[in-house]
């Protein structure tokens, strides 16, 4: 897909901060994560996200784990040891590719997660509130063509 470069019109209009994809992007972001940060401080959202995937996928290797919920080897690595710490995963060698990691959710970690579920669901409804129930289902649609 071929990108759009600025026309003369959208060159010459004066470049305002507020009317930024990015900017915009991280307010949202920002409210979503202070929406979270108060109803849920038993896990960081990347920690429930990788939860949330291996609940939904069941076991997979890290960097599987990684590629799906959006995180460089680097960062997943890092939730996955701190969720091992707190004993929500368990990790082992693949047994047909030593070098693979395999991470599964323990049973702690599958209740935990049930445990929070409603709560991020509200979450999610909160951080939505101030869009109508179509704009709410347009915002998502759009949100996952960018993506």
């Amino acid at each position: 897909m071929k990108s759009k470069r600025p026309t003369s019109e959208t060159a010459s209009t004066p470049y305002r901060l507020d009317d930024q994809v990015g900017y915009l992007l991280r307010r949202a972001t920002q409210r979503h994560l202070s929406i979270y940060g108060q109803a849920i401080n038993e896990l960081t959202p990347m920690q429930f996200a990788t939860l949330a995937k291996l609940a939904e996928a069941g076991a997979l290797s890290q960097n599987a784990l990684g590629r799906l919920t959006a995180m460089d080897g680097a960062t997943i690595k890092g939730v996955v040891d701190r969720l091992k710490k707190h004993e929500m995963v368990q990790t082992e060698n693949d047994k047909t590719d030593r070098r693979r990691t395999i991470v599964s959710l323990t049973d702690q970690g599958r209740d935990l997660l049930a445990d929070l579920t409603r709560t991020a669901q509200t979450v999610s409804i909160d951080t939505l509130k101030p869009l109508t129930d179509s704009e709410q289902a347009m915002f998502l649609h759009l949100l996952r063509k960018l993506t």
